[in-house]
């Protein structure tokens, strides 16, 4: 009988010598992850925000109005503002110019006390010296209104002494940094747009600063590429923004701004009603993107809901008796931007997700309940609209409960909750293993369930028209069809009542014909599983299966090609004279090419959906099934030139 205790034997000492100590900037790139997140496409991108958080710090101590940030080829990425520079001066405690400790120098900056910064965002100040340990190399020049200096730093080392190369009248600093491949292994190439999300944001939330972002590579896709943001209007034009962003109408006239100071501590928030079923609240700390909230976010939803009802009973739009609105209810179509900017902010993660200062908190409670009851003192018509929505939305909850309560009774034997009729469900009950393939009409579905493994996967076919989840609240949702057996399927429950832990796939890939209506149906979906069910795209469950749009065979050799391309490509490989078949739709192909082509995971290519993938579906199905014509007209208009081998 063979030994059962599997716990291994241990034969290296433990001691003195076991201890590794890594000295300066190799702690950074030994475990780079414990200062940029990781080392994908965001850790490469939080370098660039680390360097112009910097830049955003002089501005809000007032000294800087304009921040440059060039991409350039080969990776690398450059940052120019006109501020006052970094100190080029000896440093007392190092004996070495100041702007080689920013650089090299791990917690070391104008952040740490010392009068340099009244409030700052960064990386508690190590995102300088962690950008350079990040980089191939790097180099810093600064203007002080007298020279320029230059030094160039190598893998977070110093390679050259702070030299003077020039004179010059103007102040500010330029850093020049390459990432360093041998840490981003997956890619070193910037995406544009994803930069010019974070620096329009800065833009909006810093108002009167000048932000621009160019594009200087050879090969980008639009060359010379540039984006000059600068709003007056503050964090009251974020909102409108926003708003423009989710083709909604605001319910209410005009954005609703209040600000006020106590001490060291600032809050400002901006808010509309409009007329979505969906909130978006962003909060904000030092400039820095709180997404998972804190102090400062909740003291704003608990004292909207606070302020409503207490107006609603004041002024007897809810009468004696009645039960207060649920604050999701009140919330329901908020557009809000909070931002607070704070001396010594205190967030509850290297990454800053969540701020944790309990003084801002009552500061934003206080702001809310004295300016918003004013607001709908003064203007009783808005109040009447939003409290009105308000009532709605609570009625609409109530329904939803209803209907949830209807669908429990309606299970089987012992609560148990019966399947849909059309799903084929696989043997395995191990939800870390299993996969559900949602498929476009019953005969796409009956291909499916013949080519799958049984064992594992599972097939759901829809059918028909969907519900229109831009213009459904989640009642609705509950009492639809199409949408049932998906919800039911995955077990998950939706929107409050949402459960991860019930999930009853690993993988729910949506598998839809590559024509018009299968991308109405992907962008269907996508969407609501973004309204509903976000958390099953932010923890990576939803897939899109990619069926190949041809077959080129010749003889008993073929290819199944995904694109024109690659069709063409087959066809030259073949020698010619090949029989090419366009597969119209899932349902053309046998079980055999289904299994061999899109669900086989030996073979199959699947795109797993991001948030930002969930996003840009939500918004652009906004656009094409929303209340206003004149940017479907528009988007119609404007991509009709690219339709080609449309399925009519």
């Amino acid at each position: 009988m063979e030994n059962e205790n599997l716990t291994p034997v241990v034969t290296e000492n433990y001691d003195e010598n076991s201890i590794q100590v890594l000295e300066g900037l190799e702690a950074v790139r030994k475990r780079p992850g414990m200062y940029i997140g990781s080392t994908g496409e965001r850790g490469l991108h939080h370098l660039v925000y680390e360097i112009v958080d910097n830049s955003i710090d002089e501005a809000l101590a007032g000294y800087c109005d304009k921040i440059t940030v060039e991409i350039l080829d080969d990776g690398i990425i450059r940052v120019s503002d006109n501020g006052r520079g970094i100190p080029v001066g000896i440093n007392p405690q190092k004996g070495i110019p100041t702007v080689t400790v920013v650089f090299t120098i791990l917690h070391a900056g104008g952040k740490f006390g010392g009068g340099g910064y009244k409030v700052s965002g960064g990386l508690h100040g190590v995102g300088a010296s962690v950008v350079n340990a990040l980089s191939s190399w790097l180099e810093v020049e600064v203007k002080d209104g007298t020279h320029i200096y230059r030094q160039r730093y190598e893998k977070g080392n110093t390679v050259t002494d702070l030299d003077i190369i020039g004179d010059t009248n103007d102040t500010g600093t330029t850093v020049t940094f390459k990432p360093d491949p041998t840490i981003f292994t997956d890619t070193t190439r910037y995406d544009y747009d994803t930069l010019l999300k974070r620096l329009r944001e800065q833009a909006f939330l810093n108002a009167g600063i000048r932000v621009v972002l160019k594009d200087c590579r050879s090969d980008a896709d639009l060359p010379d590429r540039t984006d000059d943001f600068k709003y007056d209007g503050g964090i009251k034009s974020y909102v409108e923004f926003i708003l423009e962003g989710i083709k909604k109408d605001k319910i209410n006239k005009d954005v609703i701004y209040f600000a006020d100071t106590s001490g060291d501590e600032t809050a400002e928030i901006a808010l509309i009603w409009s007329t979505s079923y969906d909130t978006k609240v962003m909060s904000f700390a030092n400039t820095l993107h709180t997404i998972d909230g804190g102090t400062h976010e909740q003291g704003f939803r608990q004292s909207l809901a606070n302020v409503v009802n207490k107006y609603a009973f004041d002024f007897k739009k809810l009468k004696e008796g009645n039960a207060r609105l649920k604050g999701d209810d009140i919330l329901e179509g908020v557009v809000a931007v909070v931002s607070v900017k704070l001396a010594d902010a205190q967030f509850e993660s290297q990454t800053k997700a969540k701020l944790g200062n309990t003084s801002i908190g009552k500061l934003v409670r206080d702001l809310v309940n004295q300016k918003l009851y004013q607001y709908l003192e003064e203007n009783p018509d808005d109040a009447k609209i939003i409290i009105d929505k308000a009532i709605a939305a609570s009625n609409a909850r109530e329904a939803a409960q209803k209907a949830r309560d209807l669908q429990r009774s309606k299970s089987g034997i012992g609560g148990k909750t019966r399947m849909p009729e059309k799903l084929k469900d696989c043997i395995s009950n191990d939800p870390t293993k299993t996969e559900l393939f949602i498929v476009e009409g019953d005969s796409a579905g009956g291909s499916a369930v013949e080519g799958r493994n049984s064992t594992y996967q599972a097939i759901l076919p829809l059918w028909g028209k969907m519900l229109n989840v831009e213009k459904a609240r989640v009642d609705k949702v509950y009492g639809n069809d199409k949408l049932t057996p998906v919800v039911v399927a995955l077990g998950t429950g939706i929107a409050e009542n949402f459960d991860i832990e019930k999930l009853r796939y690993d993988k729910i890939v949506i598998m839809a014909d590559a024509d018009v209506d299968g991308s109405h149906i992907r962008t269907l979906l996508l969407t609501f599983f973004f309204r509903y069910m976000p958390e099953l795209i932010e923890t990576g469950h939803i897939y899109l299966a990619q069926p190949p749009l041809y077959r080129v065979a010749k003889g008993k050799r073929y290819f199944d090609a995904f694109t024109d391309e690659d069709r063409d490509r087959f066809i030259e490989e073949l020698g010619g004279n090949v029989d090419v078949q366009r597969y119209k739709g899932l349902g053309e192909m046998n079980p055999e090419q289904l299994w061999e082509t899109t669900l086989d995971p030996e073979h199959r290519t699947m795109l797993r959906v991001t948030m930002a993938d969930a996003e840009l579906a939500d918004e652009t199905f906004s656009m094409l099934m929303g209340e206003e014509v004149e940017p479907r007209r528009r988007f119609i208009e404007e991509n009709a030139v690219f339709a080609t081998d449309l399925d009519i």
